[in-house]
């Protein structure tokens, strides 16, 4: 995939260009890009350092893609993923206290923005990976849960328009979650996750200045139309 191998290059080599190349788990339908949204927010982390030197992942919820990279910034892993049924990106008050079932439909989103995350305790499920624990969001590997919600099958759909299902957390294949995100994690890290209808702006303002600064720098750049 061509995207995919230009983020994994751009992003290692502005890390280090020395080091031994490490294959990436890619578990993308065929023929579906990752966004330049994505490589070029991959690309900002690693030069600002904003992760810390901590492994990050990037979720495109639009794309129902979970990216994920070492602290070198160098890609590990790419696989579909489960979002929230409702679109929109906010987090309702006290929903951390609420059982799913008692979750409005209207309030099942996947929040977005940057969350600093680990694996810890829940009152239900054991361990699990949390991206943010104050709105309850984690990381799941897919289980059979609820049969007529069908998760395994829309994971495995080539279109992502089936893959908001979730009461906000999202899921990934058992496999991609005990292969990469388990590993990667077990430490913490941090979570962007893109916005449905939130500006862009508004969720990860640094860097969208950033990207309108290397706009402004370019046309400087530029020469004149008349040469």
């Amino acid at each position: 995939m061509l995207a995919l191998a230009f983020a994994s290059f751009g992003v290692a080599a502005a890390e280090d260009a020395a080091a031994q190349p490490v294959a990436a788990v890619d578990q993308l339908p065929p023929g579906q890009e990752v966004s330049n949204t994505v490589i070029e927010l991959a690309g900002w982390v690693v030069a600002t350092r904003d992760s810390q030197g901590y492994p990050f992942a990037i979720m495109d919820k639009a794309a129902a893609q979970v990216l994920v990279f070492g602290g070198d910034g160098r890609l590990r892993g790419a696989a579909p993923g489960l979002f929230g049924s409702a679109i929109g990106d906010h987090t309702a008050p006290g929903i951390a206290g609420l059982a799913l079932r008692e979750i409005p439909g209207r309030d099942r989103t996947t929040p977005a923005g940057r969350f600093v995350g680990g694996f810890g305790p829940s009152s239900d499920a054991g361990r699990v990976l949390w991206v943010d624990y104050d709105s309850a969001v984690s990381i799941h590997p897919t289980a059979t849960g609820v049969p007529a919600e069908r998760r395994a099958q829309r994971l495995a759909s080539p279109s992502p328009d089936d893959n908001r299902v979730s009461h906000g957390c999202i899921n990934v294949s058992p496999d991609f979650y005990e292969g990469i995100m388990r590993p990667m994690f077990e430490r913490g890290g941090v979570f962007y996750i893109l916005p449905d209808t939130a500006p862009l702006a508004e969720t990860f303002p640094e860097f969208v200045q950033s990207r309108g600064n290397a706009e402004r720098d370019d046309g400087r750049r530029a020469p004149p139309a008349s040469q």
